[in-house]
């Protein structure tokens, strides 16, 4: 049975960038004629992404997928972890709820993933040509190498070759990149085919001296050095730089509240793409200030990011921006918390028959149970003065909602959707903005509000979009690197050898 060609990236630790290494690494395979696909054993995020048949599945991987041009597909991603607090997450296992874990119960259980793990990506590599693997944190975590099933452990089942980056923008690079060798076994530093830094800024000239030294040390080629390269993509986690970024100078002002567990707020990507739209992530009370929209986001819990909203003061700051007229629009758990009481009688958010009262502000109540809805949707919005917008959305929630007012939304079979009273909205739909429908009527009506003159300015659909900041990111990728030894390490050609290879099988 013909079986893929793989290759993994690894990292020094958390947020070198290995995602996005990973995502140019397939556009580029790709765009070289290889079927494609992403690989990450176990991911650790709240940024999730719902499955054609209705599965969930990290959106790292998701993003990855459609760089390669195929559909996300759960086997991507066989394990996700959900964080709901600093000592447990929501396992999601094949695209289904396994259940809440605590941390040190779920490393004492998750060697006995090992065949769903080994089962998805043997399905996929009989399915493709290569496969793009992305490791976890850094290899060199030697409290938890014992049980490794994303990184090195994995790396030998699938007999990977590895890249190792690192992320030279934190400082210490290669400090980072040698001590990780050093910590590595005989044989894992064998597995390791080359060294990137990653996220440059300046003349990679100056950095010779280093690179020679570091090669001494370590015995490994540097492959590539990448540059900080300005692309915009989905981000897979709250260490995503956009959370603390703040887009000034534009001429409408848009306030989303960071809440301790949010979760896709990639969401919101096509609302900080557009041209006059200023999007900011905002964790005090004191800093909403007067915005021209207001958004409360998804959550992973709910009822305890409720908490801490009135904790930090920002309930009246919510409560002022509704009086004053200001659209306040609350997604998926932001969509609960605008509404009456929120019940938990199964303990679905960690205790039992704990009840909460909202914002008030919507005529909806809520009842969290265990069942997870998890759909792929289409819906047009009927609330005015936004109504019209076609939407392809998703859901992924927990929790019934009954509403006693008018719908936000309705599905293409006429079901209604979400709820809306004056210039508050709630919805449980994810990705409402990426058709750019809703985003063209919803800046209408902000500069309508302001008076500001709104230009007729082209706007890309959140996917022609992305597939620009794919093709930007693959040239930036494959001007860095040494492509050649990063497909001899694989034993493939590159472009130019697959060119040959299709010229001669024809």
């Amino acid at each position: 049975m013909r079986k893929a060609r793989c290759i993994m990236v690894q990292g020094t630790m958390s947020g070198v960038g290995k995602s996005l290494l990973c995502t140019a690494l397939c556009r580029i395979f790709a765009q070289d004629g290889y079927r494609t696909a992403p690989f990450k054993s176990q991911n650790m995020a709240l940024n999730s992404y719902v499955t054609q048949d209705g599965l969930e599945m990290g959106r790292a991987q998701a993003v990855q997928a459609q760089a390669a041009g195929v559909e996300p597909d759960v086997r991507m991603n066989p394990i996700l972890l959900k964080p709901s607090s600093d000592t447990g997450s929501q396992v999601i296992l094949r695209g289904e709820v396994l259940g809440q874990m605590p941390a040190v119960e779920y490393f004492r259980q998750k060697r006995k993933l090992l065949p769903d793990i080994l089962a998805a990506y043997e399905s996929l590599a009989a399915q493709y040509d290569v496969i793009v693997i992305e490791g976890a944190g850094s290899p060199a975590e030697i409290n938890l190498k014992a049980d490794d099933i994303v990184n090195m452990g994995l790396a030998e089942l699938v007999d990977a070759p590895v890249l190792l980056a690192g992320d030279i923008d934190r400082g210490g690079v290669f400090a980072q990149l040698y001590g990780t060798v050093a910590l590595l076994e005989p044989q894992e530093r064998a597995r390791i085919g080359g060294l990137i830094i990653n996220k440059f800024r300046g003349d990679a000239a100056l950095l010779r001296p280093g690179l020679t030294m570091l090669e001494e040390k370590t015995g490994l080629p540097v492959l590539g050095v990448v540059p900080y390269l300005p692309v915009d993509l989905d981000d897979e986690d709250s260490l995503a730089p956009r959370l603390t970024q703040r887009q000034g100078g534009k001429a409408l002002d848009v306030a989303v509240l960071r809440l301790p567990h949010i979760s896709n707020f990639t969401d919101f990507a096509p609302l900080e793409a557009h041209p006059l739209m200023g999007v900011r992530y905002v964790q005090a009370a004191r800093d909403v200030g007067t915005p021209d929209l207001l958004i409360l986001p998804g959550t992973k819990s709910t009822l305890d990011d409720l908490l801490w909203l009135r904790k930090q003061g920002f309930e009246g700051s919510i409560l002022d921006c509704a009086a004053a007229g200001t659209p306040v629009l609350g997604v998926c758990g932001g969509y609960q918390m605008l509404g009456g009481r929120l019940s938990d009688p199964e303990g679905t958010e960690g205790i039992p028959g704990r009840s909460l009262e909202g914002l008030s502000l919507l005529p909806v109540d809520t009842v969290f149970t265990a069942q997870k809805t998890r759909t792929r949707v289409r819906a047009t919005v009927q609330t005015q003065p936004l109504a019209g917008a076609e939407l392809e959305a998703y859901e992924i929630h927990t929790g019934r909602t009954t509403v006693a007012g008018e719908a936000f939304a309705r599905f293409s079979d006429g079901q209604p959707e979400g709820c809306a009273r004056g210039n508050v909205f709630g919805t449980y739909l994810h990705g409402l903005f990426d058709s750019g429908a809703l985003t063209d009527r919803l800046v209408q009506l902000l500069c309508q509000r302001k008076g500001v003159e709104m230009e007729q300015i082209p706007v890309l659909s959140h996917g022609d979009y992305q597939e620009e900041q794919f093709d930007k990111l693959a040239e930036g990728v494959r001007a860095s690197l040494d492509m050649a030894a990063i497909y001899g390490m694989m034993g493939l050609t590159g472009k130019e050898g697959r060119k040959k290879v299709c010229q001669t099988q024809r």
